[in-house]
């Protein structure tokens, strides 16, 4: 599969807000993602260059291939983002027509952009036309439950020079629940020459088998690693011990190069939380382990799950 001249794989880590950061994207990278993709980036935080986006745009030494996600409404502002020197080192630079989020939607960003597919072409449109490098996007199938515009969207990023385009077979207003839509994603697969990649659901080898039935050329997975980096070694059938323990260190000596202990100890609750999710005997720890203001308090207390894990 190729993005304009770039050759990529097949799986691809989601942009996630306040998930994908440089840690974790390192980890699932280190497991077999093919594309990590930098958190969605306001555009007028970058054109401001804003300290805190600044540090989300700092990119791992294993992303051989960089990805950013940016988002905004304005096709001139985006244009200016795009040729924005903290963009320099991005190999691909990918559009969000999709996040559901309130606070993103009612400022006309994300998929509230479904709901206005002039001004939607003409963002395509300003960003390809502001550099050379690959500009892809990711939309989500409609706004709203009976309004699929999925394969016209589609259409227009193409025709607005976009490179891919990834598509999570949900509406905004599904959010993430309900089913993926698996004919829409074949529809939009079938109605453009350029690589679809298919998000929604995809959690194990069956439901990444299901979403490959549709002829997309790639998978993106976002929640189903949540605290399963190792999901992208296991969907590629590489052998090999994991060390979960090993991964969660590794995530966060990573993030410490960049944040205090304080701050990670707020921020990484969440994924301590999802790494231990399917661990049997870790219930008796996850009130701990979300309250604890001691980061390797927090660390030492993943051990012991982990160590009592393997003795069950």
């Amino acid at each position: 599969m190729k993005i304009k001249d770039i050759e990529v794989g097949k799986l691809f880590l989601a942009p996630m807000a306040g998930v994908s950061d440089i840690g974790f994207r390192k980890v699932c990278k280190s497991y077999g993602a093919d594309l990590t993709y930098v958190e969605m980036i306001n555009c007028n935080a970058l054109l401001h260059n804003n300290e805190h986006t600044k540090k989300l745009l700092e990119t791992a030494d294993n992303e051989d291939i960089k990805v950013v996600q940016i988002f905004g409404h304005d096709p001139e502002l985006m244009a200016q983002a795009v040729k924005s020197p903290l963009l320099e080192k991005f190999d691909i630079i990918d559009i969000n027509f999709g996040c559901p989020a309130q606070k993103i939607v009612k400022n006309g960003d994300g998929s509230a952009l479904l709901k206005n597919l002039e001004l939607l072409g003409k963002i395509c449109k300003s960003c390809t036309s502001a550099t050379n490098k690959p500009v892809t996007a990711k939309i989500r199938i409609g706004f709203n439950k009976n309004d699929n515009v999925a394969v016209d969207v589609a259409k227009i990023c193409e025709a607005n020079g976009i490179s891919a385009i990834t598509v999570h077979g949900r509406t905004r207003e599904q959010m993430y629940s309900g089913s993926v839509d698996y004919d829409t994603i074949k529809k939009v697969k079938q109605s453009v020459k350029i690589p679809v990649i298919g998000n929604g659901d995809v959690v194990d080898e069956k439901s990444l088998n299901k979403m490959l039935e549709t002829g997309v050329d790639g998978v993106m997975i976002g929640r189903g690693a949540l605290g399963r980096p190792w999901i992208f070694s296991e969907l590629k059938n590489k052998k090999g011990v994991i060390d979960k323990f090993e991964a969660i260190k590794n995530h966060v000596d990573t993030l410490r190069k960049y944040y205090t202990d304080e701050e990670l100890c707020v921020t990484l609750r969440k994924h301590f939380l999802w790494y231990v999710r399917d661990v049997s005997g870790a219930s008796k720890f996850r009130l701990k382990l979300a309250t604890t203001e001691n980061l390797d308090e927090s660390l030492n207390l993943l051990k012991q799950i982990f160590e009592e894990d393997k003795k069950q």
